[in-house]
């Protein structure tokens, strides 16, 4: 696929990204499971997590990729998934490609890093029979994050930058960024119920993953890192397959080692992978891609938050809240997104090779 094809991957909203990656499936011949949302669109368009297994059924190895859980991030995951399915898996024997789409359609449409329910996908995967997990930095800093009116206050960047000072750049991101259960209304929040996205991904895992023996995954997020480069971060509970996922996709950062952009996080997606496919061996990456400085993501990101919980002030200022969102997790330009289709072909290609060398050397 050369360059300007690779840019009509590419969509100006979700419902155009739905269709092209439906399209991609017709195209194909493979049937689409659309688990829809009873929500409407930004658009009036129907939502889902669509659902399209490239491969025999009963593969013993699968690569599941992931798309939109950080609603508006779905940009970038949709492209690649698209892109994936017009070029066809390649030709490996017991091995299929579980494309999810749009884990959180809600998001990806109404311009929402997070769910219908203000939760923050990656940080739901919980126990929610046991205590949550506490996160007192995030009870100090809320009010200030998100302060009764935009731009904020003096006052509010002051008691960011003591916490700063304290606790160190780090320290902010982990207080801010870890997840919490407190504040229904305010950033990562973890949510008190296993979401619909949650409960949804899980069940499609059960209907299609529960026969594989040897699972890969990649799931393709935004927003840290620099400009246009995809870093690929460890994401298994496992630390005895890191060797191969090394042998697969080159250097690892791990949120644990403290080597990643991103920082540990309360109940992420892949724990439904370890919990709903215990049978199977989980060798998993996030593909990261850098967007803007996080001088201007996390801003945009507040800003957005702070309107849903209390309101802009009038049409013009929440379009350009929605707008500078947008821009900061989907740069709308062709060196990025060249960038990011070529790199995320690059890890499907490397992770069905890896399972198909897995596969030889056991045979």
């Amino acid at each position: 696929m050369n360059d300007t094809a690779s840019l009509d991957l590419f969509s100006p909203s979700y419902a155009t990204a739905r269709r092209k990656f439906l399209d991609a499936a017709a195209a194909r011949g493979l049937p689409v499971d659309s688990r829809v949302l009873d929500l409407p669109g930004a658009e009036g368009e129907t939502l889902a997590m669509d659902v399209v297994l490239d491969g025999p059924a009963d593969a013993s190895r699968m690569l599941v990729v992931l798309s939109g859980v950080h609603g508006v991030e779905g940009f970038c995951g949709s492209a690649i998934q698209t892109g994936v399915l017009r070029l066809g898996q390649p030709a490996h024997a017991d091995t299929a490609v579980l494309h999810v789409h749009a884990i959180n359609p809600y998001g990806f449409s109404h311009l929402r890093r997070v769910t219908q329910e203000n939760v923050d996908l990656n940080r739901n995967f919980v126990d929610f029979g046991k205590p949550l997990p506490l996160n007192a930095g995030y009870v100090e800093i809320h009010d200030s994050l998100l302060p009764p009116a935009w731009p904020p206050s003096s006052e509010a960047e002051a008691t960011l930058a003591a916490y700063r000072d304290k606790h160190g750049e780090r320290g902010l991101q982990r207080a801010i960024g870890l997840g919490q259960h407190a504040h229904a209304d305010g950033m990562f929040f973890g949510g008190r119920a296993p979401t619909w996205s949650n409960r949804t991904f899980r069940a499609v895992l059960r209907q299609y993953a529960t026969r594989a023996r040897e699972i890969a995954s990649i799931d393709i997020h935004t927003g840290l890192g620099p400009y246009g480069v995809g870093e690929r971060i460890f994401a298994s509970f496992d630390n005895g397959v890191l060797p191969r996922a090394q042998q697969w996709w080159g250097e690892l950062t791990d949120v644990h080692a403290g080597s990643s952009t991103s920082i540990p996080m309360t109940g992420p997606i892949q724990t439904a992978l370890f919990e709903e496919c215990p049978q199977a061996v989980h060798i998993g990456i996030c593909l990261e891609y850098g967007t803007h400085p996080n001088e201007r993501v996390m801003p945009a990101l507040r800003a957005e938050h702070w309107m849903h919980r209390h309101g802009a002030d009038d049409g013009v200022q929440a379009l350009n809240i929605k707008q500078a969102l947008k821009d900061a997790f989907y740069p709308d330009a062709e060196d990025w997104k060249q960038a990011i289709w070529h790199q995320g072909r690059q890890a499907c290609l490397q992770a069905i090779d890896g399972l198909q060398l897995g596969r030889q050397s056991q045979g």
